[in-house]
């Protein structure tokens, strides 16, 4: 990386993650080249438009777009520092899957130069960032690596996973701090050097191994007490009780602060990374594993009590409210509600429409179906049974006078005005939830 100038960098993958990279990056000074597979996405950013929703995302990709700043290519092109921000999902057994990873790595080995800093961000299984300095090792001989010499090497490589929420992923970018992992301390300066041109949370360096493994666990401990609220949701369902009301009390302790439960856990961390964990050690690894079968297991058990609610109700109109994986987002990855809507839509065709503020048609797999995409408003006016299964801020904001009377289930516990019996046939099912 120049010391003369703010390097020239290249993001690979222009995703939840990588596109806001890009742009903070680029907001910074950096020229930046992203790079995807999707023409359509290259073709969208280089109009200085974006393909997915994110709070302020728009304006600033128009900006650094028209400041010349930031373009978009499905070529890798040579640079001074390479993020890597590409999809790590999970086969049928849960075991990861590295493809992407490796494709991006031999794509950037073939334009690496001595100097250069390679940059993992993808989350990724215990030894992933070892692994892709030996596939490129391999590919470019001519080079020096990491790890792999006596001397000073030619490139640096390094770990740094991005600890984001969707809905705030410009500002936590800029200011939550960072782990930089780097397969030597070298390679973690150099790397540190990068993150400061935009990072103003505190950077702190550590071993690649260490900083992969620190991804995993933050988002494994979060699913572990996902779990926890999740599992007193159905012993208070079985109990007859307001799991809500239980939680409430409960928090009111000074050393306790249960989450709230929901109808299951999604998005492409918390639902895949603990499973990056058991791989990696599965005979230790009984309460992590157990978690992801509980959160899992909470699907399910929605389905099953909406399906019921629905079959008890044969003349009932019913509005699904949600499908993205949590509040004001676009984003479908794992999305628990998803698999909910679709299920009851192929158990009810005929009755079920669907409610997502943030979409303007139904996913694959309505295709050729009846069922409907509706808003809100005509929801109120023309469905009997309202499914809550995302937490959005619209939902949210539908009051009392409007739904009083509706026969609801809320799996978020947005209404926790919603009265027992407020229509003859219209319990109040939101301890289920």
């Amino acid at each position: 990386m120049k010391s003369d100038k703010k390097p020239d960098v290249c993001v690979v993958g222009l995703g939840y993650i990588g596109l806001p990279t890009a742009a903070v990056v680029a907001r910074a000074g950096c020229r930046v080249r992203g790079v995807d597979v999707s023409c359509e996405v290259v073709d969208t950013i280089n109009r200085g438009e974006i393909h997915i929703e994110e709070v302020d995302l728009d304006g600033l990709v128009h900006a650094v777009v028209a400041r010349g700043l930031l373009a978009a290519s499905t070529q890798v092109d040579p640079a001074d520092v390479f993020v890597i921000a590409v999809p790590t999902p999970f086969d049928r057994n849960h075991a990861p899957d590295l493809t992407y990873v490796m494709e991006a790595g031999r794509a950037v080995a073939a334009v690496l130069k001595p100097g250069d800093v390679v940059i993992l961000e993808s989350t990724s299984p215990v030894g992933t960032t070892e692994q892709l300095r030996d596939l490129m090792a391999g590919l470019r001989p001519d080079l020096r690596f990491p790890g792999l010499v006596d001397e000073t090497p030619d490139i640096s490589l390094a770990y740094c996973p991005e600890r984001v929420l969707p809905g705030r992923i410009l500002e936590e970018l800029t200011n939550n701090d960072r782990s930089i992992g780097g397969i030597t301390p070298r390679c973690a300066r150099r790397a540190l050097a990068f993150y400061k041109l935009f990072v103003r949370g505190a950077c702190v360096t550590t071993d690649s191994r260490s900083a992969e493994m620190t991804k995993l666990v933050e988002n494994a401990y979060r699913d572990v007490n996902i779990a926890f609220a999740n599992e007193l949701s159905i012993i208070s369902d079985r109990m007859g009780l307001d799991v809500w009301e239980v939680i409430r009390l409960a928090n009111r302790h000074p050393r306790v602060n249960i989450l709230s439960p929901g109808p299951g856990v999604g998005g492409h961390c918390i639902a895949v990374d603990p499973w990056f964990i058991v791989h990696g050690a599965p005979e230790e690894t009984p309460l992590i594993r157990t978690a992801r079968g509980v959160n899992d297991s909470k699907i399910h058990h929605v389905i099953a009590r909406a399906d019921a609610l629905i079959a008890a109700h044969p003349e009932a109109r019913v509005a699904c409210l949600g499908l993205a994986f949590k509040a004001n987002i676009d984003d479908f990855r794992e999305s628990p509600a998803r698999l909910v809507a679709s299920t009851l839509s192929r158990r009810h065709p005929d009755r079920i429409r669907i409610v997502e503020p943030f979409i303007t048609e139904l996913p694959l797999e309505y295709r050729d179906t009846s069922v409907e995409l509706i808003d809100v408003d005509t929801a109120l006016e023309s469905c009997d049974l309202f499914i809550v299964l995302v937490d959005h801020d619209v939902f949210r904001s539908i009051p009392l006078s409007e739904r009083a009377h509706k026969i609801v289930y809320d799996t978020r516990g947005i209404w926790p005005d919603q009265p027992k019996g407020a229509a003859a046939d219209a319990p109040r099912l939101q301890a289920v939830g």
